[in-house]
This record gives structure tokens, C-alpha cells and sequence, in this order.
């Protein structure tokens, strides 16, 4: 019998002689398809354990645009839950805590001259300092693009509402660079002072209806400061909130919180009228308590408090922004200058010591507040991180030029340095860039 040759066996010998005669010039088809694939996509490579923050707060940052636009989309519309879900598809999480400062030709959006808000004494380039070098740095997030900052867009997210900065001086620090970069856009108003040093304050931009604010509280807490006819020492009580702000909790709509030198000085610490210990106070019978638990208290008290107060009502953004390092190379009362002039690279610097331990402590306390605010709708709360790359900063402050042309008459035996505040422009614009990526971020999920 002889053997029947199946058509699909002759077809398949026929498709497979195809394929072979075919297969060269597939090869050198797709392989320059592959090479410049590869070229132009090539994926990031994870970071090691050890560029990790402990307890490090991670922000998710939009890669899209951020400009809001009136005109029509061509895509039929999606429902919110939908555009949740898309945005965790598309967009990556990016931890704005690990990074390096690059050196960036593209200098501020403002200068010592074109802002009218700054502080005299954080006012670097009018009092003389001619090392400017320190203005081209930007901070580079390891795994995303941190934008520059959108005047008009954080305009818009505030806009009819109410965002007060509360706190030390740092707080003023910041709101004072917001001031300034806000202003490029649309000038504010002073619209409200008060106070020694003008250390309550309000400015209304009336292009937005929006209003910014300033409440001196160093403490967080019900504190009372050391003066020169008084005790040499702070009197803080732990378990009570300073009423000169939080009074006026109900007419915030956001509120950026910043604390911890003050924590370094004298102080005697009270929980009602109990006596709890005191720190470097020698002289007087009360038991030595390390600040570190002090600060943890007040930082509780105040997010409790926050929580208590505005929790089931419209609801509140809560911003915690974490210490901020000094320089001081010596003692800061005996000629302890910075006199450097670029940032640290990545590793030459650790964040160890009192720094780490200002911050860890304070993002713990907004985890585990944050974690009580969740049955509440409308709280939100965010640690905004920039211990590290504040500390990566040592060239940023206005060291000598906290005081007009200090070197003027030639160099005197003492110089007095500032290497706590941040000099404006400065380092700590990067604050408000990362703030609002938070407000962006927190606007995507409503």
C-alpha cells in the first residue's frame, strides 16, 4: 500500500523552507528596532536598602503635565473611581527623600531685588554675598523629576481658601520663599499684622481669593518664652496647644506646621500644673528630661488636637515639614561659621545625631496620627520630608550676610553667622516645590 502524502504535512514543509529562506532578513529588520528600543527605554535599576530613610515618607509625583486647561478633552469622559485606578497605573511612586542635588544653568524664579517679602536677614544677595553659585543646584529625586514650581498652578489649588503657615522661624522661612514665588504670578496683599516683629501675618492674593498666612508658635504648644526680665527658660505645657492659632482652626483650609530649635533651649516642662522635668536648667529641683520626648509630646498634642477640632467637620490638609539641619562648623556662639559653597555629593554626608532623630520622631508621630485620621473623610496628613536634602545644604545659608556687607571695612575679628535660616532664593524653594506635589497629589484623589 502505498504511502499518501498529507497535504497539511506538504504545506508545512513548504511554510517551514519559507520561513528559513525568510528568517536572515527578519534579523536584520529587527535587530536595529531592538537596539534603538533598548536605547531609548532603558529601565531604572532599583536602588540598594541602604539609600532608604528609615520611616521615609514616600510622595507619589505625577510624570504627566501639571497645567490645568479649560479646553474640552477628545477622550470620552471616565468616571473618578476609574481615574483613580488609571493614575496608579500610569504613575510611578517616587520617594522625593532619596536624590542628589545637580548642578542646573536655570537659576530662580526671583531674586533679592524683584521680591518684597524677604526677611532683611535672609536676604543674602542684597547684603553683599557675591558667591552665587549656590542658586544653580536642584534637587533631583533618584527615581522621577521633581517639576519646578508652578506659580499659577499652586494659585489655582488654593484658591477661596485659607493656608497657614504655624510655627518657629523656619515656617516663616518658608512661607516668605512661597511669598515669593507666588508673587512672580499674581502679588499679594498685606492684609494683616500684629505682633512683636510682625510675627502674625496675612497676605491675600485677589487675583485667586486666596489668603496666606503666618502664626508665630515655636513651640506648637502653650508655651512661654524667656525674656530678659524673666527666668532664663521656656515654660511649655505639653498637653495644651497654643490658642493664638489654633483658635483660629476653623477658618483653615491647609495648614504647614514646622518645629524643633526651640526644642534645644532651657525650658521647664508642665502637663496641667504638674511639673514634668526640665531640660538644662541647673539651679532648680526638677528631673532632667531629654528633649527628644518633649518634642514628641508637643508634636501629638498638636495633631491630636487638629484631628479633634476639624476632623468631623469640612475637613483639613495637615503638612508636618520635618527638621531642618544646621551647619554650624564650631560652636554657633563662638564664631562657628559655613563657609562652604556647594552642596555634598551623595555618602559624603550622614544624616545621623540630632537630625535623625528630630525627624524620625516627627514622622512617626504623623504616621500614627494619620493612621487616626483615616475614619474621618476629608483629613489628610503628610509628612513633608526634607531633612536629607536640606542637610546635603551646607552652602545655603546666609552665614555672614545676615548682616548688610559684613566684610565691608575688611574682616572683623567676629563674625556673627546665621546657619540655621536659609537664605532667599535658596535651598529651601525646594520645600514648596515638594509641597506642592502634594497638594497635586492630593488633588488627583478627589
Amino acid at each position: 500500500m502505498g504511502t499518501t502524502t498529507s497535504p497539511f504535512k506538504d504545506q508545512y514543509h513548504h511554510s517551514s523552507s519559507l520561513a528559513k529562506k525568510l528568517l536572515p532578513y527578519a534579523i536584520y529588520v529587527l535587530l536595529p528596532i531592538a537596539v534603538i528600543r533598548l536605547y531609548l527605554y532603558t529601565p531604572s535599576l532599583s536602588l540598594s536598602s541602604t539609600d532608604h530613610l528609615p520611616h521615609s515618607t514616600e510622595i507619589t509625583i505625577s510624570t504627566s503635565s501639571s497645567s490645568y486647561s479649560s479646553s474640552p478633552s477628545p477622550l470620552p469622559p471616565i468616571s473618578s473611581s476609574q481615574e483613580e485606578e488609571r493614575a496608579k497605573e500610569t504613575t510611578p511612586s517616587c520617594d522625593y527623600t532619596r536624590g542628589k542635588w545637580v548642578h542646573e544653568k536655570l537659576g530662580p524664579l526671583y531674586n533679592g531685588t524683584t521680591c518684597g517679602t524677604i526677611k532683611e536677614g535672609q536676604n543674602c544677595i542684597t547684603h553683599g554675598r557675591t558667591d552665587l553659585g549656590y542658586l544653580y543646584w536642584r534637587w533631583k529625586p533618584s527615581k522621577c523629576q521633581l517639576p519646578r514650581f508652578e506659580p499659577s498652578t499652586f494659585l489655582h489649588l488654593i484658591k477661596n481658601k485659607h493656608i497657614a503657615f504655624v510655627g518657629d522661624s523656619m515656617a516663616r522661612n518658608q512661607l516668605e520663599s512661597l511669598l515669593c514665588m507666588l508673587a512672580t504670578a499674581s502679588p499679594p496683599n498685606l492684609v494683616y499684622t500684629d505682633g512683636e516683629e510682625n510675627k502674625f501675618r496675612r497676605w491675600n492674593f485677589p487675583s485667586h481669593n486666596a489668603n496666606v498666612s503666618v502664626y508665630w508658635s515655636p513651640f506648637l504648644v502653650k508655651g512661654v518664652e524667656k525674656s530678659p526680665n524673666g527666668p532664663n527658660y521656656n515654660k511649655l505645657y505639653l498637653d495644651q496647644v497654643n490658642e493664638r492659632w489654633a483658635a483660629e482652626l476653623g477658618g483653615f483650609d491647609m495648614v504647614v506646621l514646622s518645629v524643633g530649635h526651640w526644642f534645644l533651649h532651657p525650658a521647664v516642662y508642665f502637663e496641667g500644673d504638674d511639673v514634668l522635668g526640665c531640660h538644662f536648667c541647673p539651679g532648680l529641683n526638677h528631673t532632667e528630661i531629654e528633649f527628644y520626648d518633649v518634642l514628641r509630646k508637643a508634636v501629638r498634642t498638636t495633631l491630636k488636637t487638629i484631628i479633634e477640632r476639624r476632623g468631623n467637620g469640612s475637613g483639613i490638609d495637615v503638612v508636618l515639614t520635618t527638621f531642618s539641619p544646621a551647619h554650624f562648623e564650631g560652636e554657633w556662639d563662638k564664631n562657628g561659621a559655613c563657609s562652604k559653597t556647594k552642596p555634598y555629593k551623595e555618602g559624603e554626608k550622614q544624616l545621623e545625631g540630632m537630625d535623625a532623630e528630630m525627624r524620625q520622631l516627627e514622622v512617626e508621630e504623623v504616621e500614627a496620627a494619620r493612621a487616626n485620621g483615616e475614619k474621618f473623610v476629608g483629613f489628610r496628613l503628610e509628612a513633608l520630608d526634607v531633612t536629607k536634602l536640606s542637610m546635603m545644604r551646607p552652602d545655603g545659608h546666609p552665614g555672614p550676610y545676615m548682616n548688610k556687607f559684613p566684610f565691608a571695612d575688611g574682616v572683623p575679628e567676629r563674625v556673627q553667622n546665621d546657619c540655621v535660616h536659609w537664605c532667599l532664593p535658596g535651598p529651601i524653594d525646594t520645600w514648596n516645590e515638594i509641597l506642592l506635589e502634594v497638594m497635586k497629589k492630593w488633588n488627583q484623589g478627589k
